[in-house]
């Protein structure tokens, strides 16, 4: 028999009818208004003690530059690979650009407001390197390193922590134009030398930077692109710069990456403020095991650790993988020893991007140890083709990265997903798929923690709708809806339940 079945929803954690009414007040009271913010303390835990997450963990909210800024080509920002990318007809869903995107530029206060509002004590953006370095390197610009100064006040005065992504993807035009972007070492040089002045112009104020967000989507997905199987036909995607090489030659992209990952490290180390901390922000591909047994659990580790030869290893470790290496041959990286040392520069955290499992595996006897199992074709998806639902990623992930390499802190410094968020006739957005998304994920990480797991925070992707790459603004994933037609921000249902949440520091 089901007892929690008898408790009114409240009692059960769910949104009953009044709370639907109440986030129409909500929504339609506007972001600054008293109604909307002040009545909702901030709780350090919940009475609900199995539902409570420790003091100090961040509830998150996370954008990138290109994806929200807008301001293309404002006050001195030179142009990105990204803004040449978009601006070539076919490259991105109906033609959009992220020209205008979210207008964030010219209205983060009203954007900062809504944060506050929904709660979030944590908020993760990056910082677009050619508004700071129009060419890349030389002289920075004035202007672009005041919007961030301005919005980082704008986040402290709301009791909201700032979190620096370096770089997520916008590189200078000007330096792919010059090296051949992440072809050459010299722009693993260039991203040393921006990170160091960022990082000595903000850690005042900002603790916590992030080198590069997504490894994989800066080298693989720039410089080759991915093959995706989708209702039966084989597809390519391809982002900036949209380059497509050789084994040779993107295996030399990875290691450029990585080397401007451990110079930006060194960097910040050297500039910034005493008690800084920094590290990467990747989208860790993890197997979840079939069974939550030794032998699977085992399994998982060693499949978890085979699929992150390429990036997490090198910095973690110190080394390449033998058997990439050998596999490799001829095509293998061009190293030094002395750039595995300052690729492995040790890290204060790891974030991890956590969506979907690259596998689901079971034990095997035979090497290496794992055997695959298929994902089904009815397995249950969100709204995007490619998002299985598969919400214990949100616990496997991070527990694998602590098994297998032991970080002291980790973030999961995104996990999202789109819905079609339609408008109703009240004005109000009801996305309930998105909040159990976000209840079932946020129950996974509190098992990930309540099991040693070192997990300090999480970061949903995203706050607002955005431009989301070669998707174009098709795909929302937003706590915010954007029209994008009148830049009206209005809060989601997702919203008000994590604003719930992340006033009671617990599963709402």
């Amino acid at each position: 028999m089901n007892t929690n079945a008898n408790k009114p929803a409240s009692a059960r954690g769910e949104l009953d009818r009044r709370d639907f009414l109440k986030l129409g007040a909500w929504a339609l009271a506007g972001a600054g208004s008293a109604t909307g913010c002040a009545s909702t303390p901030r709780s350090t835990r919940h009475r609900a003690g199995n539902r409570a997450f420790p003091r100090g963990f961040y509830w998150g909210t996370a954008t990138s530059a290109y994806q929200i800024e807008g301001a293309w080509n404002e006050d001195g920002k030179g142009p990105s690979i990204w803004d040449t990318y978009a601006h070539t007809p076919g490259n991105i869903r109906n033609n959009d650009t992220g020209d205008v995107a979210n207008d964030h530029y010219h209205r983060y206060k009203e954007d900062v407001a809504l944060m506050k509002c929904i709660g979030a004590n944590a908020y993760r953006f990056s910082i677009s390197w050619p508004r700071i370095f129009p060419e890349g390197t030389g002289t920075p610009n004035a202007k672009g390193l005041d919007f961030y100064n301005r919005l980082v006040d704008e986040l402290k005065a709301a009791g909201i922590e700032p979190f620096a992504t370096l770089y997520h993807w916008d590189l200078p035009q000007a330096l792919q134009d010059r090296y051949g972007g992440w072809q050459s070492r010299d722009t693993a040089r260039a991203l040393g030398d921006y990170a160091g002045y960022v990082a000595e112009k903000l850690s005042d104020r900002v603790r916590h930077f992030f080198t590069i967000n997504e490894f994989k989507q800066v080298t693989e997905t720039a410089y080759r692109g991915v093959e995706l199987h989708v209702q039966g036909k084989t597809v390519r995607l391809m982002s900036a710069p949209g380059i497509l090489l050789e084994d040779g030659p993107l295996n030399q992209v990875r290691h450029n990456a990585l080397l401007g990952h451990g110079l930006a490290m060194q960097a910040i180390r050297a500039r910034a403020r005493a008690g800084t901390k920094a590290g990467p922000a990747e989208n860790m591909p993890h197997a979840i095991p079939i069974i939550d047994s030794p032998e699977h659990v085992r399994a998982a580790m060693a499949a978890t650790r085979d699929l992150n030869h390429y990036f997490l290893g090198p910095m973690l470790e110190g080394r390449y993988d033998d058997a990439y290496l050998k596999k490799a041959g001829r095509n293998a990286p061009k190293f030094t020893d002395d750039e595995m040392r300052i690729i492995s520069s040790p890290a204060d955290f790891v974030g991890i991007n956590v969506y979907i499992p690259t596998l689901a595996v079971m034990a095997s006897d035979k090497s290496p140890g794992y055997e695959e199992v298929p994902f089904s074709v009815s397995h249950p998806k969100m709204f995007s083709d490619w998002h299985r639902l598969i919400p214990e990623s949100q616990y496997w992930s991070p527990r694998l990265l602590h098994g297998i390499w032991n970080p002291a802190e980790i973030y999961i410094t995104e996990n999202g997903c789109a819905a079609t968020d339609e408008v109703a006739k009240d004005g109000n957005v009801y996305d309930y798929d998105r909040v159990m998304y976000l209840r079932n994920g946020m129950m996974w990480q509190q098992r990930a923690i309540a099991e040693g797991v070192p997990l300090k925070g999480n970061f949903y992707w995203s706050t607002m709708d955005n431009f989301e790459w070669i998707n174009g603004y098709g795909d929302r994933f937003g706590l915010v809806h954007v029209d994008f037609k009148t830049q009206k921000r209005t809060p989601k249902l997702s919203a008000r339940w994590y604003r719930e949440a992340a006033r009671r520091n617990a599963i709402a």
